[in-house]
């Protein structure tokens, strides 16, 4: 045991020495430096991401294979009483005799197929797409030299990030790969009043692995000193960079929880890696925990709720519930997704949205026939989504956000609310549900009250979807439009306003 322990510190210390030479080099021939003054000029936002709009990621690890309660269990396990420490004592024994490392071997990922989620994620609309690369809970989907607990050397023994990202580069979409690990820090251990507190992932209990001091064990668990998480945590992100270029880096929160310098350092060596290689790359941040010259601002199950002059995020889930896959897992429909992808786009954001598939790499027939139908959608009225940008008002209709923020309460919109993007000549009306057949609507923003001299002249309307001539007129109470006698869509249609 000693002998393994030794050699695993002399390997850990040798790959850090080059990592850090590496990075380096890497600083020293780019535009930036690791400060945030070098960075301060920088556009956060790429023209390929105001343009796309719609993304896929997957929230699929070890976290899967419980497939329980879900996508904390591996936290909530260790948390007596819980409903999901009940669980495991019923299903697996004390974790303690079955820790959460002893799912492991049980995450085989044997159905997986990087090009049958890429050719999904395409048939979605989606126009970048991707893949959690390390959760919460220190387990990483590619084959990291730095971290042992991976999927090449463990599990599937398959890098899983590299099959993804060379199926999804290859169908012409951007890649997208998150990180969450922040969380994954034990920073509570010497103080048991605040075990429970969830600014560290795993819980510190002297009775069960995640107080473990077996390096190995310790390193999944983030029971290990602050300063070895750090340089593992810079060496993880740059292994990705430098193996698999991703074009955006998704950041979960507690990025609060690492010193700036050590963000900056990160910051600064993935744009000189996007700026060697000609292009532009996204960094989402949570709650300001990034400045904004590098990165963007990402509302979790949230958004803004008005027009912004910032480009943000929004990342949701197609599941009611948890993140991961867990057997009775509920799920939104494809019109809720829908409406929230068209609020988001009216108001300056674009929405990245997550799948669970199962642990051995399956995904779920009721999810895809969601991703399926969203596809649909977008093949009828993906003028109105992609390369848009927004109009002189967000939208109109009895359904309001209250605030911005993340975890915001559901909406359910109507026929009445609508939502509005602009391209060139062209305003597009989202309107949020059918209202019948051969049915007067009116457009409330298209007056002179609410546009001003910015009040468009219009010169024809259409419906997309739709061969009928579409009669219309305005007013000063708006723009009057009759519906299609045949029905478009039961979820949102779109109005074309041509403007001369």
């Amino acid at each position: 045991m000693i002998k393994r322990n030794l050699l695993y510190v002399l390997t850990f210390v040798a790959l850090t020495a080059c990592s850090d030479k590496k990075k380096e080099e890497e600083q020293a021939s780019g535009p930036y430096q690791p400060n945030w003054e070098s960075m301060k000029d920088h556009d956060a936002t790429a023209e390929w991401f105001k343009d796309a709009k719609f993304g896929i990621y997957a929230h699929w690890g070890v976290l899967s294979v419980p497939a329980y309660a879900n996508d904390w269990y591996a936290r909530l396990m260790h948390v007596e009483g819980s409903e999901e420490n009940k669980h495991h004592l019923e299903t697996y024994g004390l974790p303690s005799e079955f820790g959460y490392h002893d799912f492991v071997p049980m995450f085989k990922a044997e159905n997986f197929n990087a090009e049958e989620w890429a050719d999904l994620y395409v048939q979605a609309g989606a126009k970048f797409g991707g893949i959690v690369a390390e959760h919460h809970d220190g387990w990483a989907n590619w084959d990291s030299k730095i971290n042992p607990w991976n999927a090449k050397s463990m599990g599937p023994h398959r890098d899983l990030v590299g099959e993804l990202e060379k199926a999804i580069h290859g169908k012409g979409l951007k890649f997208v790969t998150s990180f969450h690990m922040a969380r994954n820090l034990q920073i509570n251990k010497d103080n048991p009043d605040k075990w429970l507190d969830d600014e560290s992932y795993f819980p510190y209990n002297p009775n069960m692995p995640t107080s473990s001091e077996d390096p190995k064990l310790a390193k999944l668990y983030g029971n290990i000193p602050k300063e070895q998480f750090y340089r593992e945590w810079l060496g993880q992100l740059e292994e990705v960079i430098d193996n698999y270029s991703p074009d955006l880096i998704y950041f979960d929160g507690k990025l609060s929880k690492l010193p700036d310098s050590l963000k900056a350092q990160f910051s600064a060596y993935y744009l000189n890696h996007a700026a060697k290689e000609g292009k532009q790359v996204i960094i989402t941040h949570k709650e300001g925990e990034l400045p904004k010259s590098v990165s963007i601002e990402d509302f979790e199950k949230g958004r803004a709720n008005q027009i912004t002059k910032e480009f943000w995020l929004t990342d949701e889930t197609v599941s009611v519930g948890s993140w991961s896959y867990t057997n009775d897992l509920q799920l939104k429909t494809a019109n809720d997704i829908v409406d929230i992808l068209a609020d988001i786009v009216s108001k300056n954001g674009a929405l990245m949205l997550n799948i669970s598939p199962m642990a051995n790499g399956t995904i779920p027939q009721n999810q895809k026939d969601i991703l399926i139908t969203i596809g649909k959608w977008l093949k009828v009225n993906g003028e109105a989504i992609y390369g848009t940008r927004t109009w002189e008002v967000f939208g109109e209709g009895p359904t309001k956000q209250e605030k911005s923020g993340m975890f915001l309460d559901k909406l359910d919109y109507t026929a009445q609310d609508v939502r509005y993007t602009k391209k060139d000549n062209v305003i597009y009306a989202i309107v949020l549900g059918w209202p019948g057949e051969n049915t007067t609507v009116t457009l409330q923003s298209f007056t002179k009250n609410t546009l001003g001299e910015k009040m468009p002249q219009v010169e024809s309307v259409s419906v997309l979807g739709s061969n009928e001539k579409i009669d219309f007129n305005i007013d000063n109470t708006g723009l009057h439009f009759i519906t299609p006698k045949q029905k478009v869509d039961d979820k949102a249609f779109v109005l074309k306003i041509v403007t001369k």
